[in-house]
């Protein structure tokens, strides 16, 4: 296999056009850098086209393997020179791997409904960070999905990805406007929980055992005022301290662990 040795190869143009969210609308497809987040889209059931790898990165063995996973499934490995790698990562420090993968689509009507379902509903977010630490919180809390809605920021944003380890293609996701989300709410059962600084009840003070799904929004916009009004309860969490509120993604947290607290009782 030939190594790519210049930027100006057309696999790696496009690779660097990915990093931007009109392109990856375009194509359906986006990046996805490092082992471990590549090996959650593999196991997410996510079509990897295309794998670029260099040798000189690798911080152990496994990173060939997976690179063979995808030749074997069909996907395109390409060798690349470091100088090369470099330019295309978005990482700090590159661990070797990239990859184009399918963006995964779900609708409202396909996300898991069964048993006690936990959901996150997020609103207004901006920062593709938060969006992929929510996701991840979403996951190790054992959520059943996520609703995104009026989003300000891409769900398969590189950053969203690398925030998430990859968790983005495991969590079941759907992009909804509000209304359409609340509706979905309510025609399944959910109760629906809106964090604000101005909630009434302290976060633990409510039961979050049946259908619940917890509405966050970003620190600029909070959530709109559609959640907000049709909300079954407003929730806060306690500030001791000079801050009037937690980071989204803290805030989130904090909800899905008490809410996996309360269903282990």
């Amino acid at each position: 296999m030939a190594t790519i040795t210049s930027d100006k190869n057309t696999h790696v143009k496009n690779v660097l056009a990915l990093r931007h969210s009109h392109h990856r609308r375009k194509q359906g497809r986006t990046i996805v850098e490092g082992l471990r987040c590549i090996r959650q889209a593999l196991a997410g059931g996510v079509a990897v086209t295309e794998m670029f790898y260099c040798e000189t990165l690798f911080a152990g063995e496994d990173e060939r393997a997976v690179a063979n996973q995808v030749a074997q499934a069909g996907g395109r490995v390409f060798q690349v020179a470091e100088e090369v790698f470099r330019k295309m990562a978005y990482r700090d420090k590159p661990e070797g791997l990239l990859a184009v993968a399918s963006i995964p689509a779900k609708l409202l009507e396909q996300l898991p409904y069964r048993g006690r379902p936990l959901f996150v509903v997020t609103e207004n977010l901006e920062k593709p960070g938060n969006l992929g630490a929510i996701v991840r919180s979403a996951d190790a809390a054992g959520a059943d999905g996520l609703i995104v809605c009026d989003r300000l920021t891409d769900i398969y944003h590189p950053n969203s990805i690398t925030a998430s380890t990859g968790t983005v293609f495991r969590v079941p996701i759907a992009e909804a406007p509000a209304d359409e989300a609340v509706s979905w709410l309510r025609d399944h059962g959910f109760q629906i929980f809106a964090a604000t600084p101005n909630g009434r009840h302290s976060y633990t003070e409510v039961d979050m055992t049946g259908p619940t799904a917890l509405a966050v929004g970003s620190e600029h916009l909070g959530l709109g005022e559609v959640i907000l009004r049709h909300a079954d309860c407003l929730v806060r969490i306690p500030m001791r301290g000079s801050a009037d509120s937690l980071n989204v993604a803290a805030t989130a947290t904090v909800l899905l662990f008490e809410a996996a607290r309360q269903r282990a009782v």
